[in-house]
């Protein structure tokens, strides 16, 4: 699309007439966005105001945020909170405006860069992990054993700047994050050098997450343009992957890349040979599952895209298997250096101390025990929901990949002149119709359920999903408005808003879930991403 005004040029000129701005057909680096449009009049205001946004949360940070030595409320009181709500409403609002889509990869990724930088100079911000991060590196660098002690216990420096309800767990995090964190505490030389380590940690991993998104979102057949925004220019992503410096960032940057890596297998990575590719992805999705055992729902699916063909047994056992391999390998292997073993998997079932009505079961469960003592009566019911819940899901992950692996290879129709089209994963990852006929889109749909039935909910574990769902999802608003209403679950400092709504939020969390259930029991076709 050119400028009716503008004279005739060989190469196609800028949208928006800057060549720091540029529009259609100025993405460098892969050529042309052949999916690009004319900057707007929207999408200038969205840049800005997201941008403003994001300065105003840089200075709350110094008012009121994740600082060392407050752990009790903002410093800032109203102002602060006052300035918080107008920052986040500013982000989320200039997400949402272009959650169709930005007008060219290169200007998300700009603009995007863009709300990042005030957010790289400020205080932690919504969270007070990092320092969490912080002390168990440094148990580990002092030789002690991060899984068998809190960090209040080993004696850390820091131990007043982590939060009080963390200070006794031992680290539910796998040992390849206790590594680099512990490096992190070595070259760092105090708190304030560790915690700008840890950010620049979660920046490289945004940074390899941002990096896969175009290719993963064309084998999609996705808009590169739309999942980059999606992703990138969350709030979600530049306030608690960034600022708050979460490990979370490094488990998605080492799982975009593996994926995509077995996406475009094989042929389209030079000489490598497929079982060096696969060996590799598989060992990125095994150091991403000892950062965080999350990641750990995503090997199945992983394992549809590696197949060759039919996604049969046969293929499975020898693709899949040898991207099994390589994960498994990696894990025990990393584990055996840093002579950790597996000791961080019973730090995962402290995760659940904390009692929020922002995570759909245990929110059922507080209403229950609320009911129960207007009749005098302690059911003490949450440990039952959440215990249901995990039932579930175990349940229905394997469900959701059975369904995704009979849906890559769908039965013939039973009539002699139907054209019977097979599909392999890489060909389902093009067509893009439907989630769950895409293997990352059955990892994100796995994700969603992760997450929604998990005892615990973080604003921050949103963006697990988000990062599948940006590259494959057809219909977005199912999922953007979720993260968009997480963005305002956490206050600057790191206080949850569920604690301080505890009864109401309990109330409304259960009333949604019993519509989401009464809608899903009335719908009579599956649930589709794309309408019939």
């Amino acid at each position: 699309m050119t400028d009716p005004g503008a004279r005739p040029h060989p190469e196609p000129r800028c949208a928006s007439g800057d060549r720091r701005d540029p529009g259609p057909g100025c993405d460098r680096g892969r050529g042309r966005d052949p999916d690009a449009r004319a900057v707007g009049a929207r999408d200038r205001v969205a840049r800005y105001t997201g941008l403003v946004g994001a300065l105003l949360l840089a200075v709350v940070g110094y008012l009121g945020g994740a600082l060392p030595d407050a752990t009790t409320a903002p410093d800032g009181g109203p102002l602060t909170v006052t300035l918080w709500l107008l920052g986040t409403t500013a982000m989320v609002g200039a997400w949402w405006a272009l959650r169709d889509g930005a007008p060219s990869t290169r200007w998300a990724y700009v603009t995007a860069g863009w709300w990042t930088l005030p957010l790289l100079v400020t205080a932690p911000l919504g969270s007070r992990d990092v320092y969490s991060y912080a002390c168990q590196g440094w148990i580990y660098a002092d030789g002690g054993d991060p899984y068998a002690i809190g960090v209040a216990a080993a004696g850390c420096p820091w131990a007043e700047a982590v939060a009080p309800v963390w200070r006794d767990t031992p680290a539910p995090y796998g040992p390849f994050f206790v590594l680099l964190a512990a490096l992190a505490v070595v070259l760092g030389g105090g708190l304030v050098g560790t915690v700008l380590l840890l950010r620049m940690l979660a920046l490289a991993g945004v940074l390899a997450a941002a990096a896969c998104l175009p290719g993963l979102a064309r084998a999609a057949g996705v808009p590169p343009r739309r999942a980059t925004w999606l992703l990138l220019a969350c709030p979600l992503v530049g306030v608690h992957l960034v600022a708050g410096a979460h490990n979370d960032a490094v488990m998605l940057g080492l799982l975009l890349p593996a994926l995509l890596m077995l996406v475009r297998r094989p042929g389209r990575l030079g000489s490598l040979h497929p079982v060096v590719v696969l060996v590799v992805a598989g060992v990125l999705l095994g150091l991403a599952v000892s950062v965080k055992a999350t990641a750990v729902v995503v090997l199945p699916f992983a394992a549809l895209v590696t197949v060759r063909g039919r996604p049969v047994v046969r293929t499975l056992l020898r693709d899949g298997g040898v991207l099994a391999v390589g994960a498994v390998g990696g894990l025990l292997a990393l584990s055996r250096l840093a002579g950790l073993g597996l000791g961080w998997l019973g730090g995962l079932g402290r995760s659940g101390d904390t009692v929020q009505w922002t995570s759909p079961p245990t929110a059922v469960g507080m209403l229950v025990d609320y009911v129960g003592e207007l009749f005098g009566r302690h059911p003490d019911a949450v440990p039952v929901t959440r215990t249901a819940a995990l039932l579930l899901l175990a349940a229905l992950l394997p469900l959701l990949w059975l369904r995704t692996l009979s849906a890559l290879h769908p039965p013939p129709k039973p009539h002699p002149k139907a054209l019977i089209k097979k599909f392999s994963p890489q060909q389902a990852l093009i067509e893009g119709k439907n989630l769950l006929i895409n293997p990352v889109g059955g990892a994100g749909v796995g994700l969603v359920a992760t997450v929604v039935l998990a005892p615990v909910f973080h604003p921050w574990y949103a963006t697990w999903p988000l990062a599948l769902l940006a590259v494959v999802a057809t219909r977005t608003a199912w999922f953007v408005a979720p993260c968009a209403l997480a963005s305002f679950l956490a206050l600057p400092d790191g206080t949850n808003v569920a604690r301080l709504t505890k009864a109401p939020g309990a109330i409304a969390m259960t009333a949604l879930v019993l519509a989401t259930v009464l809608w899903s029991l009335s719908r009579r076709r599956p649930w589709r991403s794309t309408p019939p």
